[in-house]
């Protein structure tokens, strides 16, 4: 039986699109959804396109494997976009930072850490030599980091030491990221005032109260109280009146 690649690169036209879905390794076994630098550098060297998008859900692997399928995307002449669609964990997040435009998912979450290393049985010399080792490995994602935060070296090491996981929002802010995938800077305040909202409707459907009139107040805060875009998104092109039905359903079954 044939064995399917768990990462592909597909062109259309003059855009290739890349997926990483799994662990990154030298070791690359394909039926556990590993992936490989080097399979990956000689498909990214051959492509002659404009464009080459990168998606992303992997808890991250060896470094260097990283930084090779980094270095092939910095190197290559096609504008890179990179999107966490999951998680970008560890050694993924070095690929992520590859991107001249990186895009996380609304609920992708990054991880930096240090790079860990196995010794086994070492004496006091070995694992000094092995932390001074770490600690010029992590130089490498440092170095990554700071050309696309805006965070300090210390910043960084100090999320490095704490393993931080950041959500799409803190990406955001901290440079991390370009933009968040269908995201709107008022996104916030408008589901807040929405939640609200909802307690009311909860609250007046206990109390045996009628709720078109809340329902009337959701579907104001949710859909016209927001400036519509020049160019509506696909989501919000669907008929107003069947986003309305569908807040009056959802609230009619509360309990």
């Amino acid at each position: 039986m044939k064995k399917q690649k768990f990462w592909q690169i597909t062109t259309n036209q003059r855009t290739a699109d890349i997926n990483i879905y799994g662990n990154i390794t030298s070791w690359a076994w394909e039926e556990l959804g590993e992936v490989s630098a080097h399979g990956i550098k000689q498909e990214i060297d051959e492509l002659d396109v404009d464009v080459i998008n990168v998606y992303i859900n992997s808890y991250g692997g060896e470094v260097a494997e990283a930084l090779a399928i980094y270095s092939a995307l910095k190197r290559h002449s096609a504008a890179v976009h990179t999107y966490c669609d999951g998680f970008a964990c560890s050694a993924a997040t070095i690929i992520f930072a590859a991107g001249d435009t990186r895009t996380m998912g609304e609920l992708s979450l990054l991880m930096i850490h240090n790079c860990m290393s196995y010794l086994g049985y070492a004496n006091s010399e070995e694992m000094r030599k092995a932390a001074e080792d770490n600690d010029k490995i992590n130089r490498s994602s440092i170095e990554a980091y700071k050309k696309i935060s805006n965070l300090s070296e210390d910043e960084i090491k100090e999320m490095m030491n704490a393993e931080t996981w950041l959500t799409a929002k803190e990406c955001l802010e901290h440079g991390f990221a370009t933009e968040i995938a269908d995201f709107e800077e008022d996104d916030d305040q408008t589901m807040q005032s929405a939640f609200a909202t909802i307690r009311e409707a909860v609250i007046a459907k206990r109390t045996g109260m009628s709720i078109e009139e809340k329902v009337d107040a959701i579907y104001q805060k949710l859909f016209l109280e927001k400036k519509e875009p020049e160019e509506p998104k696909p989501q919000e092109q669907r008929p107003q009146e069947e986003k309305k039905d569908f807040l009056a359903t959802f609230f009619n079954n509360l309990i």
